[in-house]
C-alpha cells in the first residue's frame, strides 16, 4: 500500500470543490477513506487548513471538517530534526520543506501528492499530482 504525504492544496481543492481539480483530489481522499492508500498530513497542514477554512465557515464547522479528515488520514511528526533539515534544504518554500522532511524523516512515506510538483522538485520522494497518481494506479474518479 502506498503511503503518501498529501499536500494542503489537494485537501483544499476537494473541500472547496475547485474545478477542475476537485474530482481528482476527492478521489485521493476516497482512497484514504477506503484504505487503498495511507494518507498523511502534517501539523502545519492542519493549521493552514484551519486558517483558510475559518475564513469562510464558523469555528465549529471547521473543527468538524478537520475531525473527519483526521479519521481517514494520519499525522506526521515535526520536530527539531525536521526543522533543521528544512532550514538547510534549499527549498524555496519553507512550509513545503517542512512537509517534505517530515515525510522523508518518517522513513514511512514513499510519495507526495500535490498539485504543485515544482514546489517539491528537491524532494527525494516521488511527487505526483492527484491526476497523475490516479493514472499510475489505472483508476479514475
Amino acid at each position: 500500500m502506498d503511503k503518501a504525504l498529501i499536500d494542503t492544496d489537494v485537501i483544499l481543492d476537494s473541500f472547496f470543490d475547485r474545478k477542475p481539480f476537485a474530482e481528482y483530489s476527492g478521489h485521493i481522499l476516497h482512497l484514504c477513506e477506503t484504505g487503498k492508500i495511507k494518507g498523511y498530513l502534517t501539523p502545519v497542514a492542519y493549521s493552514n487548513l484551519y486558517y483558510i477554512l475559518r475564513q469562510s465557515a464558523p469555528h465549529g464547522k471547521v473543527i468538524e471538517k478537520l475531525k473527519q479528515l483526521l479519521k481517514i488520514t494520519d499525522v506526521l511528526v515535526m520536530n527539531k530534526n525536521v526543522i533543521s533539515y528544512a532550514l538547510d534544504s534549499g527549498f524555496k518554500d519553507f512550509e513545503d520543506s517542512l512537509q517534505n522532511y517530515s515525510a522523508v524523516l518518517s522513513q514511512n512515506i514513499n510519495l507526495i501528492i500535490t498539485r504543485n510538483i515544482r514546489d517539491y522538485k528537491k524532494s527525494e520522494l516521488g511527487v505526483f499530482t492527484p491526476e497523475l497518481y490516479l493514472k499510475s494506479l489505472n483508476t479514475t474518479p
